[in-house]
């Protein structure tokens, strides 16, 4: 038997299989440990950054600065990279006024405690944070018409900015290629109005919109018009690997760096597909493993690995739940994974419903393979109704899939589905 262990919450699942049905396990070459500190790798990045001058010097006589940081579902070490940004800032203007926006995009608003865990004390009580809330339209400006004919309706603090920056992380990204850079714009700090818009399903349709497919996808192109009209002048992101550590970093442009950092993980991450009968998955563990709504991102990985009418695994914890009501009530409200797709595939691009793009990717991906979720008890009944299997952990579900489709089944572990570009 071979035991491989998956992230799971602030732990792990350990899947035990035997050697001779096991076909593959696909994991990002995020190769040695690095030597350098993860506060020496972002402080190099931002002494040299791509495509525009240091952000010391950008920040000087900029009055208003406001910095566009991820949110509580995101693991960007903000504790780490932040104070070093803060620093750069001040560096080049000590007097300037400093906003984080935290960029919720359609997610729920992030709260203290979640700052706190985040960013840590010392900044949260120092710092003037502001959440976004895609949903009130009182605090948005309007900055054009998108390549796609949607309006851009961005936070109003981004209008107002005499200097727009972001910090992220790049890894893959189902249907936006990659995350990072002008992500932190749309939908990160964008009107659920725009949001909407650029998540409608024609876009998630397009073969563009994959992991790793940045060029002539829908989505990416609207997401980069966004960033230009916030006239987001720098960027700081980085790349982290499985234990959520910084391994590189990239500052400057918000399209040359960000491409620059998306060659490289383009590099560590992408694997060749192996398909299996099983593909056992997670969601890279805590924070993108608390609700099924972000699971639906490693379930894509496990989609590229799994034959048509075979079994999919995903561990994740579920700490948050579903996700998303909205997103829920897409397969509480109907009998099937079927009647999922067929409904969301006749919504126009104007009418896009909340959370509809995350529905509709599950439900291709329920249309393709057995579901099964592993997470805790408290957890079974949400499973169940959005017409998945439960179980209690990675053996448990190997053993239920394994009944299903014969004892020689094959099996294909992906341990970190967010993680891989397949």
């Amino acid at each position: 038997m071979k035991a491989i262990e998956l992230p799971f919450g602030h732990g792990k699942q350990t899947l035990h299989v035997e050697e001779s049905r096991l076909q593959a396990v696909l994991a990002p070459a995020h190769g040695e440990k690095q030597s350098e500190s993860q506060q020496a790798i972002v402080q190099a990045a931002l002494e040299n950054p791509v495509g525009t001058p240091r952000l010391c010097e950008l920040v000087q006589g900029k009055a208003k600065i406001v910095v566009i940081t991820s949110d509580h579902t995101r693991p960007v070490p903000s504790a780490v990279t932040m104070p070093l940004l803060l620093r750069e800032i001040r560096k080049g203007n000590p007097d300037a006024h400093i906003t984080l926006l935290v960029a919720t995009g359609m997610h729920r608003p992030t709260t203290e405690a979640e700052l706190r865990a985040k960013y840590g004390d010392e900044i949260v009580d120092n710092e003037t944070f502001v959440i976004h809330k895609a949903q009130e339209m009182e605090n948005m400006t309007f900055f054009g018409t998108l390549p796609s004919g949607g309006e851009l309706w961005l936070n109003r603090l981004v209008g107002e900015a005499d200097l727009v920056i972001s910090e992220g992380f790049i890894e893959p990204h189902f249907f936006a290629g990659f995350s990072g850079g002008r992500k932190s714009i749309l939908p990160g700090v964008a009107s659920a109005k725009t949001v909407l818009y650029n998540h409608n399903a024609r876009f998630l349709q397009s073969p563009h919109a994959r992991q790793g497919s940045l060029d002539e996808n829908p989505i990416h192109r609207d997401m980069l018009f966004a960033a230009q009209q916030a006239k987001l002048a720098f960027i700081l992101n980085v790349i982290i690997d499985a234990d959520k550590r910084v391994i590189a970093a990239f500052s400057g442009h918000h399209e040359q760096a960000h491409r620059a950092g998306c060659r490289l993980c383009e590099t560590l991450t992408r694997v060749e597909p192996v398909v299996s009968d099983i593909a056992v998955t997670s969601n890279g563990g805590y924070p993108l493993d608390q609700n099924v709504y972000q699971s639906v991102k490693g379930m894509t990985a496990a989609e590229s690995c799994v034959r048509e009418g075979g079994a999919i695994i995903i561990c994740a914890a579920l700490g948050d739940g579903h996700g998303g009501e909205a997103f829920y009530r897409w397969f509480a409200d109907r009998a099937s994974a079927a009647e999922v797709a067929q409904a969301i595939e006749s919504v126009p691009p104007e009418n896009t419903f909340m959370d509809q793009w995350e529905a509709q990717i599950l439900a291709r991906v329920m249309l393709k393979a057995n579901c099964w979720f592993v997470t805790g008890e408290e957890n079974r009944a949400l499973i169940e109704t959005v017409h998945m299997r439960w179980a209690p952990d990675a053996d448990t579900a190997l053993a239920e899939a394994t009944a299903l489709l014969g004892a020689n089944a094959t099996v294909t572990v992906i341990p970190d589905g967010v993680g891989v570009i397949v």
